[in-house]
């Protein structure tokens, strides 16, 4: 699976980077994280659980950063191990740019899945990955500025409502 997309993020490109490097903040921002620890010279720890589909399991797994260049890149590389639902490995570049909001947060990821998430089929696995990815970036938001995030919310809810108000008319 090949995904690529960007992102504005309302914080500087400093405070984005140091908070993609913060175990915390990473544990605050990765849906369905429970643990995340280590450092970025040792790499990183973690235990995340998902339901993907039907098929619901705790992920353990190593995550290693490299290609560090201060404020501006940085590549995730990680796999883990989710017993009888299969395994996930990949990696990501991530690329930050000043923009006139903040921070343009571009990415790049590579991933394979096996086992019985490998079942379930691409359209699920990368439907479920382009949800994660924008679930972590909203939780990002809101931890680097919560007023931002707010604001964005209340018109994303409203949003939604409208739309379920016309379908069922209620």
């Amino acid at each position: 699976m090949q995904m690529s997309d960007s992102k504005e993020i309302a914080a500087p490109p400093a405070e984005v980077y140091a908070a993609l490097l913060n175990p915390e903040v990473l544990k605050a921002c990765v849906p369905g994280a429970q643990e995340v620890n280590g450092s970025v010279e040792e790499g990183f720890e973690a235990s995340v659980t998902q339901k993907v589909g039907p098929v619901k399991a705790t992920f353990k797994g190593q995550v290693t950063l490299s290609d560090l260049v201060e404020n501006e890149k940085l590549t995730i590389s990680g796999e883990g191990k989710g017993g009888a639902a299969g395994f996930a490995k990949g990696g990501a570049v991530v690329s930050l740019a000043e923009s006139e909001t903040g921070t343009l947060l571009s990415y790049e990821v590579e991933a394979k899945v096996g086992g019985k998430l490998a079942q379930l089929g691409s359209r699920i696995i990368d439907g479920f990955a382009k949800k994660m990815a924008d679930q972590f970036f909203v939780n990002l938001q809101t931890h680097l500025a919560p007023e931002e995030a707010d604001a964005d919310g209340e018109t994303d809810a409203g949003e939604k409502k409208g739309w379920f108000k016309k379908i069922t008319g209620s």
